[in-house]
Parts: C-alpha cells; sequence; structure tokens
C-alpha cells in the first residue's frame, strides 16, 4: 500500500520509540522501574513470537508467549505505572493483581488459539506449526472448551481463596453465556472453513466483556469499602 519496505520500517522504529519514551516517563512519574522490567519483558515476548531468527510462533509456541506478555507481565505493569511514587510502598504487587492478570492472559490467548482455525491450510504452507496444525481442529474444539471452564474455575476459586473480591466474581460471572456461546459455536463449525472465521470475533467480544467486568468488579468493591460496607477485597 505504501510502496516502500524502508518507508514503512522508519514509521515502525518512529513510532517504538515514540512509544518507548512514552512508557518510561510513565514509569518514572510513578517512581517503579518494575513496571519498566515487566513491559520490557512482555515486548520481548512479542518479538520473539513473531520477528527472525526466533519466529516461535512457527513452533506453536505463540500462546504461551501470549498468555505471558499480555497477562502477567502487560497487566501487572500497567497496574504499577497508574500507582503514583507516593503510593508504591503501600500498594506492592498482590495475590489479587497476580490472579487477576492469569484470568486476563487465558482470555487473551484463547483469541490467539481460535484464530487458527481458519488458518491451518495457509499454515501448513508455509511450514508454521501452529497448535491446531499439530492436534486438528476437533482437539482444538475441547481445548477451547477446557480453557473456557479452565478461565471460570480459577474465577470461582480465586472468590473461594478470598483473593478476587466478590463483586468481581459476580459481574465476571455474568459473562458465563459468552464463554458458552464461544465453547458451542467452535464445537459446531470447528470444520467449517467459512464460519469458523467468526470464533476469534466471538473471543474478542468474551475478552472485553470478561476484562471489563473484572475492573468493574474492583472499582465496585473499592467504592464499598470506602463507605464501610463489609466486604471482601484485598487492594
Amino acid at each position: 500500500m505504501i510502496g516502500s519496505c524502508t518507508g514503512t520500517l522508519m514509521v515502525a522504529l518512529l513510532l517504538l520509540g515514540f512509544g518507548s519514551m512514552g512508557l518510561i516517563w510513565a514509569a518514572m512519574e510513578a517512581g517503579n522501574v518494575r513496571s519498566i522490567l515487566l513491559l520490557a519483558s512482555a515486548v520481548t515476548c512479542g518479538y520473539i513470537y513473531q520477528c527472525p531468527p526466533f519466529r516461535l510462533s512457527y513452533r506453536g509456541l505463540g500462546e504461551p508467549l501470549c498468555f505471558a506478555a499480555f497477562g502477567p507481565f502487560a497487566t501487572t505493569a500497567f497496574y504499577l505505572l497508574q500507582c503514583s511514587s507516593t503510593r508504591m510502598e503501600t500498594v506492592p504487587i498482590t495475590a489479587t493483581i497476580l490472579s487477576a492478570s492469569v484470568l486476563v492472559g487465558i482470555t487473551t490467548s484463547l483469541i490467539l488459539f481460535c484464530s487458527h482455525f481458519h488458518q491451518i491450510t495457509g499454515d501448513k504452507a508455509v511450514g508454521k506449526f501452529s497448535p491446531l496444525v499439530r492436534i486438528g481442529t476437533e482437539t482444538g474444539s475441547y481445548m477451547v472448551k477446557l480453557a473456557v471452564i479452565s478461565l471460570y474455575s480459577l474465577l470461582f476459586l480465586f472468590g473461594i481463596c478470598r483473593v478476587l473480591p466478590i463483586t468481581s466474581i459476580f459481574l465476571c460471572a455474568l459473562t458465563l453465556p459468552m464463554g458458552k456461546l464461544v465453547v458451542t459455536f467452535i464445537a459446531d463449525n470447528h470444520q467449517d472453513k467459512m464460519k469458523i472465521f467468526m470464533a476469534k470475533y466471538f473471543c474478542v467480544r468474551l475478552h472485553a466483556l470478561f476484562g471489563a467486568a473484572l475492573a468493574a468488579g474492583m472499582v465496585a468493591a473499592r467504592i464499598i469499602t470506602r463507605n464501610n460496607v463489609p466486604l471482601l477485597v484485598i487492594t
């Protein structure tokens, strides 16, 4: 579209530079070096996932890298970036943020996994051994079901262990119909190359709804706690 590989590369490097400076500035404002280290780890996961000489996506390792990058690394990093330097000593990395990052990592990785369903032929042609190239679409549909079950099982386990506030558990539980839709749609259409294209978009909706519910539940718990209403919340 642009007609110049060099021009595209220069623009990409320029954006990378501005983005890096912005994140470093935010980390300095927050007074927390750990956030930069976590973000660097997330970016590294993205680089070795797709870029030479690593291209670990061709070895079927995209999902673990996606989980680490967008889950524990990025989620925890941006949590720290939103904490001011005066509060960092009172807002450490807790079990609450780590458990939330695990849930975010699962929903994000599910998007990537389901994007492979309609790309199997193309992946095989270029020697890309994605998980679905290795296990096939039928087994892949069972893996999606297991992932969704694991997502909600962990959610309720974190609630039982009093790691996440009850408000987050309740609001995230309301997204169960969306999770069921993902599982049912993929189970019914995993062999249909035309229809299965929509699988990743359903996963995006699940990711967005689940994440919004998780965050809204935490905000609600904080408000309720400030009003001295007894409620489980770990800040």
